[in-house]
Protein backbone atom coordinates (compact mmCIF):
# COMPACT_ATOMS: atom_id res chain seq x y z
CA UNK A 1 0.00 0.00 0.00
CA UNK A 2 2.75 2.01 0.54
CA UNK A 3 3.95 1.57 -2.98
CA UNK A 4 0.76 2.24 -4.52
CA UNK A 5 0.34 5.79 -2.68
CA UNK A 6 3.88 6.98 -3.36
CA UNK A 7 2.36 6.26 -7.17
CA UNK A 8 -0.31 8.21 -6.47
CA UNK A 9 1.72 10.83 -4.87
CA UNK A 10 3.96 11.26 -8.09
CA UNK A 11 1.07 11.08 -10.30
CA UNK A 12 -2.53 11.71 -9.27
CA UNK A 13 -3.42 7.87 -10.24
CA UNK A 14 -2.32 4.96 -10.14
CA UNK A 15 -2.80 3.65 -6.63
CA UNK A 16 -5.50 1.14 -7.32
CA UNK A 17 -4.27 -0.65 -10.39
CA UNK A 18 -0.98 -1.18 -8.47
CA UNK A 19 -2.26 -2.12 -4.94
CA UNK A 20 -5.17 -4.08 -6.68
CA UNK A 21 -3.24 -7.13 -8.30
CA UNK A 22 -1.67 -7.58 -4.54
CA UNK A 23 -4.72 -7.24 -2.81
CA UNK A 24 -6.74 -9.59 -5.06
CA UNK A 25 -4.39 -12.48 -4.23
CA UNK A 26 -5.18 -12.23 -0.53
CA UNK A 27 -8.88 -11.13 -0.35
CA UNK A 28 -11.89 -11.19 -2.45
CA UNK A 29 -12.43 -8.66 -4.83
CA UNK A 30 -15.92 -7.69 -3.73
CA UNK A 31 -14.17 -6.81 -0.95
CA UNK A 32 -10.82 -5.22 -1.91
CA UNK A 33 -12.35 -2.71 -4.43
CA UNK A 34 -14.73 -1.12 -1.66
CA UNK A 35 -10.97 -0.95 0.85
CA UNK A 36 -9.06 0.67 -2.15
CA UNK A 37 -12.00 2.85 -2.89
CA UNK A 38 -12.20 3.76 1.02
CA UNK A 39 -8.62 4.68 0.50
CA UNK A 40 -8.99 6.88 -2.53
CA UNK A 41 -11.58 9.02 -0.64
CA UNK A 42 -9.45 9.58 1.82
CA UNK A 43 -6.20 10.21 0.43
CA UNK A 44 -8.10 13.35 -1.33
CA UNK A 45 -9.66 14.12 1.53
CA UNK A 46 -6.01 14.09 3.09
CA UNK A 47 -4.02 16.33 0.18
CA UNK A 48 -6.64 17.70 -2.06
CA UNK A 49 -6.50 20.90 -1.04
CA UNK A 50 -2.62 20.47 -2.85
CA UNK A 51 -4.46 19.85 -5.92
CA UNK A 52 -7.37 21.92 -6.08
CA UNK A 53 -6.69 25.05 -7.54
CA UNK A 54 -5.00 23.20 -10.95
CA UNK A 55 -8.18 21.06 -11.51
CA UNK A 56 -8.76 21.22 -15.33
CA UNK A 57 -12.39 21.39 -14.55
CA UNK A 58 -13.47 21.90 -17.85
CA UNK A 59 -11.91 18.73 -19.25
CA UNK A 60 -12.50 16.45 -15.98
CA UNK A 61 -16.31 17.41 -16.58
CA UNK A 62 -16.34 15.70 -20.29
CA UNK A 63 -16.05 12.27 -18.59
CA UNK A 64 -18.45 13.24 -15.83
CA UNK A 65 -21.70 11.53 -17.51
CA UNK A 66 -20.46 8.63 -19.66
CA UNK A 67 -18.49 7.92 -16.46
CA UNK A 68 -22.01 7.40 -14.45
CA UNK A 69 -23.17 5.22 -17.39
CA UNK A 70 -20.09 2.90 -17.19
CA UNK A 71 -20.22 2.41 -13.45
CA UNK A 72 -24.21 1.47 -13.49
CA UNK A 73 -23.00 -1.34 -15.61
CA UNK A 74 -19.83 -2.29 -13.88
CA UNK A 75 -21.91 -2.56 -10.61
CA UNK A 76 -24.00 -5.44 -12.37
CA UNK A 77 -20.98 -7.07 -13.40
CA UNK A 78 -19.81 -7.28 -9.94
CA UNK A 79 -22.47 -8.12 -8.11
CA UNK A 80 -23.74 -10.83 -11.02
CA UNK A 81 -20.17 -12.48 -11.78
CA UNK A 82 -17.92 -15.25 -10.53
CA UNK A 83 -15.06 -14.69 -8.52
CA UNK A 84 -13.22 -16.66 -10.65
CA UNK A 85 -14.16 -14.70 -14.00
CA UNK A 86 -13.48 -11.30 -12.02
CA UNK A 87 -9.90 -12.40 -11.25
CA UNK A 88 -9.13 -13.55 -14.87
CA UNK A 89 -10.66 -10.37 -16.15
CA UNK A 90 -8.91 -8.23 -13.79
CA UNK A 91 -5.35 -9.71 -15.10
CA UNK A 92 -6.34 -9.51 -18.77
CA UNK A 93 -7.10 -5.57 -17.78
CA UNK A 94 -3.57 -5.06 -15.90
CA UNK A 95 -1.47 -6.84 -19.02
CA UNK A 96 -3.45 -4.95 -21.48
CA UNK A 97 -2.47 -2.16 -19.81
CA UNK A 98 1.22 -2.52 -18.84
CA UNK A 99 1.66 -3.52 -22.32
CA UNK A 100 0.23 -0.22 -23.67
CA UNK A 101 2.28 1.38 -21.18
CA UNK A 102 5.59 -0.88 -22.35
CA UNK A 103 5.20 -0.13 -25.89
CA UNK A 104 4.42 4.14 -25.35
CA UNK A 105 7.02 6.51 -27.24
CA UNK A 106 7.39 9.81 -26.70
CA UNK A 107 5.22 12.43 -25.89
CA UNK A 108 0.90 11.47 -25.17
CA UNK A 109 -1.06 11.67 -28.74
CA UNK A 110 -3.24 14.87 -28.03
CA UNK A 111 -6.97 13.48 -27.88
CA UNK A 112 -10.30 14.86 -29.33
CA UNK A 113 -12.98 15.26 -27.04
CA UNK A 114 -15.49 12.79 -28.45
CA UNK A 115 -12.74 10.53 -26.93
CA UNK A 116 -14.61 10.94 -23.52
CA UNK A 117 -17.49 8.88 -24.70
CA UNK A 118 -15.63 5.32 -25.03
CA UNK A 119 -13.18 6.28 -22.08
CA UNK A 120 -15.85 7.55 -19.65
CA UNK A 121 -18.15 4.56 -20.59
CA UNK A 122 -14.91 1.60 -20.25
CA UNK A 123 -13.11 3.86 -16.83
CA UNK A 124 -16.71 3.71 -15.27
CA UNK A 125 -17.11 0.24 -15.90
CA UNK A 126 -13.97 -1.13 -14.49
CA UNK A 127 -13.59 1.79 -11.38
CA UNK A 128 -16.70 -0.12 -10.24
CA UNK A 129 -15.58 -3.62 -11.04
CA UNK A 130 -11.90 -3.30 -10.02
CA UNK A 131 -11.13 0.12 -8.86
CA UNK A 132 -8.89 0.62 -12.00
CA UNK A 133 -10.97 3.35 -14.29
CA UNK A 134 -8.75 6.19 -12.90
CA UNK A 135 -5.79 4.52 -15.63
CA UNK A 136 -7.95 5.02 -18.53
CA UNK A 137 -9.24 8.55 -16.64
CA UNK A 138 -5.42 9.41 -16.68
CA UNK A 139 -4.88 8.55 -20.89
CA UNK A 140 -7.62 10.99 -21.49
CA UNK A 141 -6.24 13.50 -19.70
CA UNK A 142 -3.02 13.39 -20.62
CA UNK A 143 -3.98 13.35 -24.24
CA UNK A 144 -5.88 17.22 -23.22
CA UNK A 145 -3.50 18.29 -20.54
CA UNK A 146 0.35 19.47 -21.15
CA UNK A 147 0.95 21.04 -17.28
CA UNK A 148 2.58 18.67 -15.23
CA UNK A 149 0.60 20.04 -12.17
CA UNK A 150 -2.31 20.68 -13.77
CA UNK A 151 -2.39 16.59 -14.94
CA UNK A 152 -1.83 15.28 -11.45
CA UNK A 153 -4.30 17.63 -9.89
CA UNK A 154 -7.19 16.73 -12.70
CA UNK A 155 -6.00 12.81 -12.69
CA UNK A 156 -7.05 12.80 -8.47
CA UNK A 157 -9.90 15.10 -8.38
CA UNK A 158 -11.33 12.22 -11.18
CA UNK A 159 -10.80 9.46 -9.42
CA UNK A 160 -12.25 11.43 -6.32
CA UNK A 161 -15.83 11.84 -8.09
CA UNK A 162 -15.36 8.50 -9.18
CA UNK A 163 -15.39 7.17 -5.67
CA UNK A 164 -17.92 9.27 -4.24
CA UNK A 165 -19.84 7.94 -6.79
CA UNK A 166 -18.91 4.43 -5.72
CA UNK A 167 -19.32 4.92 -2.28
CA UNK A 168 -22.56 5.74 -3.09
CA UNK A 169 -23.45 2.32 -4.70
CA UNK A 170 -21.33 0.55 -2.35
CA UNK A 171 -23.54 1.49 0.19
CA UNK A 172 -26.97 0.66 -1.40
CA UNK A 173 -25.90 -2.66 -2.08
CA UNK A 174 -24.06 -3.41 1.22
CA UNK A 175 -20.50 -3.62 -0.19
CA UNK A 176 -19.37 -1.02 2.47
CA UNK A 177 -20.73 -3.10 5.36
CA UNK A 178 -18.74 -6.28 5.23
CA UNK A 179 -17.05 -7.16 8.00
CA UNK A 180 -13.85 -6.31 9.26
CA UNK A 181 -13.78 -3.58 6.18
CA UNK A 182 -13.67 0.18 7.58
CA UNK A 183 -10.88 -1.39 10.51
CA UNK A 184 -8.61 -2.98 8.19
CA UNK A 185 -9.05 0.83 6.02
CA UNK A 186 -8.23 2.53 9.04
CA UNK A 187 -5.14 -0.10 9.57
CA UNK A 188 -3.88 1.03 6.42
CA UNK A 189 -4.07 5.10 6.36
CA UNK A 190 -0.33 5.11 7.91
CA UNK A 191 1.36 3.45 4.82
CA UNK A 192 -1.51 5.73 2.73
CA UNK A 193 0.45 8.94 4.37
CA UNK A 194 4.16 7.05 3.94
CA UNK A 195 3.97 6.47 0.75
CA UNK A 196 1.84 9.68 -0.41
CA UNK A 197 5.06 11.81 1.49
CA UNK A 198 7.44 9.53 -0.68
CA UNK A 199 5.76 10.32 -3.77
CA UNK A 200 5.18 13.78 -3.13
CA UNK A 201 8.94 14.16 -2.99
CA UNK A 202 9.93 12.12 -5.70
CA UNK A 203 7.76 13.90 -8.06
CA UNK A 204 9.96 17.11 -8.92
CA UNK A 205 12.96 15.18 -8.07
CA UNK A 206 12.86 11.37 -9.97
CA UNK A 207 12.57 11.33 -13.75
CA UNK A 208 8.75 9.59 -14.33
CA UNK A 209 9.54 7.87 -17.18
CA UNK A 210 12.16 4.91 -15.13
CA UNK A 211 9.30 5.44 -12.03
CA UNK A 212 6.54 4.19 -14.89
CA UNK A 213 8.33 1.77 -16.28
CA UNK A 214 9.50 -0.16 -13.35
CA UNK A 215 5.28 0.40 -12.33
CA UNK A 216 4.17 -1.03 -15.94
CA UNK A 217 6.93 -4.31 -15.26
CA UNK A 218 5.80 -4.79 -11.53
CA UNK A 219 2.30 -5.30 -13.35
CA UNK A 220 2.61 -7.91 -15.77
CA UNK A 221 4.10 -9.88 -13.12
CA UNK A 222 1.16 -9.17 -11.11
CA UNK A 223 -1.62 -9.67 -14.06
CA UNK A 224 0.07 -13.30 -14.76
CA UNK A 225 0.08 -14.27 -11.24
CA UNK A 226 -4.17 -13.32 -11.29
CA UNK A 227 -4.72 -14.88 -14.22
CA UNK A 228 -2.64 -18.19 -12.77
CA UNK A 229 -4.59 -17.87 -9.61
CA UNK A 230 -8.19 -17.55 -11.57
CA UNK A 231 -7.15 -21.04 -13.89
CA UNK A 232 -6.69 -23.11 -10.66
CA UNK A 233 -9.16 -21.89 -8.67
Amino acid sequence: MTGAYAVYGMTGFGSTVVAMPLLAQLLPLRFAVPLMMLLDLAAFALFGARFRRRIRYAEAGWLVPFMLAGMALGLTLLIALPEQGLLAALGVFVLAYAAYGLSRRGAPVQLARAWSVPIGLAGGALSVLFGTGGVLYAIYNSGRIRDKAELRATNAATIMLSSVVRAVLFGATGLLSQDGLISLALLLVPALLGGFAIGNRLHAAVPAGAVVRLVYALLVVSGVSLLARAAVG
